[in-house]
This record gives structure tokens, sequence and C-alpha cells, in this order.
């Protein structure tokens, strides 16, 4: 029998903030390789058979997180390709207790620490990715975003499908 497709965790943006960001995405990234909205991810590769006690885990952390507050510190290069970095220590710490409950299930990749972003071009060349970076970072201002909740989506080979969002209390 196939293992069901793996599963993928992201941090739910405010809708202004979310839209800022997916504009941005829509806007440089190469559009017949951009099959998913802007996000935040916590986690590349959960494991599709454990969905049930992955929302289980979901519903009981949700309920009594607040809302995130996540700091755009500026740009950075992903070589072929540029993000917004982002600095949130209460997000670090939500990632390292999930981390820490599901350790048995993580790939070499979501074991490493998390340097979280938002991915709004990839998959340029490096030329293309460095007149993005020094374009950006000229009229760059920090700011604050709030994550709100998580999403959990389905990895379908390129696409993903939003499975369901979990709302942190009071967002």
């Amino acid at each position: 029998m196939d293992q069901p497709a793996p599963l993928i965790l992201t941090l739910q943006l405010d809708e202004r903030s979310f839209a800022f960001f997916d504009a941005r995405r829509r806007r440089y990234f190469p559009p017949e390789r951009n099959f998913i909205p802007a996000h935040v991810t916590l986690f590349h590769h959960l494991p599709g058979e454990q969905e049930s006690a992955i929302a289980g885990e979901m519903e009981a952390l949700c309920a009594s997180q607040p809302p995130i507050p996540v700091a755009v510190t500026g740009l950075r290069s992903l070589g072929r390709g540029v993000a917004y970095a982002l600095d949130a220590p209460d997000l670090m710490a939500l990632r390292r207790r999930l981390a820490a409950v599901w350790r048995d299930w993580l790939t070499p990749q979501d074991r490493q620490g998390s340097r979280p972003h938002v991915t709004i071009q990839n998959k340029v060349s490096p030329e293309t990715a460095r007149e993005l970076l020094a374009a950006l970072q000229g009229t760059f201002t920090p700011f604050i975003v709030q994550g709100e909740g998580l999403h959990l989506w389905r990895y379908l080979g390129g696409p993903w499908r939003l499975m369901r969002t979990y709302r942190f209390a009071g967002a």
C-alpha cells in the first residue's frame, strides 16, 4: 500500500502581511515554478501517515498559543533567489517544542536549526537574484508581522494542498 504524501507545516501570517509577501512572490518568482503561495516553513517533511497525531498536537498547541510577533529584519540571498529574513524567538521556541515531540519522524533537514524566511524569488540566475536583492535592500525598512496560526499542507510533488488551518488563541 502506498504511503500518504508528506505533510508540510507553515506559519499563518496576518492577512495584510501575507498579501504583501504573496504579491512579491507572484511578481518575482518564475511563474512556471510558482506552485504555492508565500509562506514561512516550519517543517518541510512530516510523515503523511501521522496526520491524525499531528492534527491532535496542533489543536492542543494552538488552543493556548497567543499570536506571535515576527520581525522582518532584512533581505537574504539564496544564491539563485531572494528571501525576507525573519527573527521570531517565540516562533523558534514553538518549533523546538514540536521538534522534540516529533523527533523520531523528522528528516535530517527538519532536525537542523531553522532560519525562518519568506522566499519571494528562487530558481533564477545568480545575476537576476543579485539585482533584485540590491534593488530591495535599497528601500528596505524593518517591520513587524503577526503569526496567527499554523497551516498543515500535503505535498503533491510540486503543488501543495492546504489540509487545515489551526488558529492561535486570540488570533
